[in-house]
């Protein structure tokens, strides 16, 4: 099944954070928080202005983005679990292999 989002929403799919806590002690699955950051799977159109222009959206498929803790909407697609999100939902794009540590 192909899913195609409207207007300024986009897909996103968690990325599973590391298992092992700085000091090596392995964490195991229940104590583990949900992931903040995800790969952007399909994204939408945009949304138009005031003057009808389309506006299109910064992200795109394939960025790797850091959304917030209680962000979008929970789906199954495909045997996928992914997130539908308005785009201004996303905090950022990270770029390169930036390691991101959430604050407790």
């Amino acid at each position: 099944m192909k899913f195609r989002p409207l207007h300024d929403r986009v897909v996103v799919k968690r990325l599973e954070e590391d298992g092992k806590s700085a000091g090596g002690i392995i964490i195991p699955d229940t104590a583990k928080e949900k992931p903040m950051r995800g790969e952007v799977v399909a994204v939408g159109p945009g949304v138009r202005d005031e003057s009808g222009r389309l506006n299109a959206p910064d992200v795109k498929a394939g960025d790797t983005v850091l959304f917030g803790k209680w962000t979008g909407t929970e789906v199954k697609i495909d045997g996928d679990d992914l997130l539908i999100m308005k785009e201004s939902d996303i905090l950022g794009v990270i770029e390169g292999t930036a390691k991101i540590k959430a604050a407790a």
